[in-house]
């Protein structure tokens, strides 16, 4: 991965490794799609595992797409997504890297699990960080401003993380970090 600030790097990594499941995203016949996909990071790589019976990793080899992850739903008080983009190619992973991957699910929409992995060379790696204040003193039973400009009761963090249309500039509580390659 080629970035123009290896701590963002570093991090974008270091965050990816805390979740098992991302989200694929790129084309097929013009329309864009979004498929869920099991990840690794291999040698600067993120390798991904897919099932072959949902055909989109024929989309995805070969193509630029981007990888997207996130915390959302784990309950963090502090949310992040990170989201690699860059060309994916078909591999045969290594044992090594099919130990880290695990098992797979025994069915993907009541079909047999049927694997198939990609390689994705990084070229852009993009982390947001949405950082939330504890409630302010003096605030009561009131609601506060959450990144994403609304009210809510408490933090909020729940609903925002539920919904995903929390935004990292709204209200300058989040951080936004692009690096891109040279």
């Amino acid at each position: 991965m080629s970035t123009d600030d290896p701590t963002d790097e570093l991090r974008a990594i270091e965050l990816l490794n805390r979740v098992q499941y991302g989200r694929v995203a790129t084309s097929m016949r013009a329309m864009p799609f979004v498929a869920p996909a099991r990840h690794i990071v291999a040698a600067d790589r993120v390798v991904l595992r897919m099932h072959r019976g949902m055909g989109y990793h024929r989309a995805c080899s070969g193509s630029v797409v981007a990888y997207g992850a996130d915390n959302f739903h784990s309950g963090e008080p502090d949310l992040w997504s990170v989201q690699f983009t860059g060309t994916a190619n078909m591999v045969r992973p290594t044992r090594d890297q099919l130990e880290l991957f695990g098992p797979g699910p025994r069915q993907v929409d009541g079909e047999p699990f049927d694997p198939v992995y990609l390689r994705l060379t990084p070229q852009f790696v993009t982390v947001h960080v949405l950082e939330y204040a504890a409630e302010p003193s003096g605030t009561g039973s009131g609601g506060t401003n959450g990144a994403d400009g609304g009210t809510g009761s408490g933090s909020g963090c729940a609903s925002r993380a539920g919904s995903g249309t929390a935004s990292a500039g709204a209200s300058g509580s989040g951080r936004r970090h692009d690096r891109h390659a040279a």
